[in-house]
């Protein structure tokens, strides 16, 4: 399954850079987060309660950041584990650019499902994704805006 997606932030290029690396404002934007702990300077653990379809589930799972090129973009590799739900890994090629006086944040993310997550077809599980990724960058570029 593969998402891509842009959104402007009405933010200078750094103040983006450093809210994804900022463990309240993550926590806060991530959809469904119960937790959210830094575990080193480029990995996270989370645990995400989700309903996806008719299947609700927690997942507990790590976050790493990989090819870092401060404040232009990174790579950001997940997984997790829903326990009966399924699974989800996957990762995603994050970019910054400058968009005036915002930011332009591009993203282009492959994901793979298992568990019952799999069986409820691509397209809810793909419409989820996009539901959840608007939902974060939406909650993420309210907070760098106030």
């Amino acid at each position: 399954m593969d998402i891509t997606g842009e959104h402007r932030i009405a933010a200078p290029r750094e103040a983006v850079w450093h809210a994804l690396f900022d463990v309240e404002t993550l926590k806060a934007c991530i959809p469904g987060c119960k937790e959210l702990e830094q575990t080193s300077p480029t990995t996270f653990a989370a645990k995400v309660q989700l309903k996806i379809g008719p299947v609700s589930a927690t997942f507990a799972g790590t976050v790493e950041l990989h090819d870092i090129d401060a404040p232009n973009g990174c790579r950001i590799v997940g997984q997790g584990n829903g326990g009966i739900a399924g699974f989800a890994k996957g990762s995603s090629d994050m970019r910054l650019t400058v968009d005036g006086a915002g930011t332009l944040l591009t993203y282009d993310a492959k994901a793979e499902i298992g568990g019952k997550l799999a069986a409820l077809g691509s397209r809810l599980v793909q419409a989820t994704s996009r539901k959840l990724a608007e939902q974060f960058f939406g909650a993420f570029a309210g907070r760098l805006a106030s």
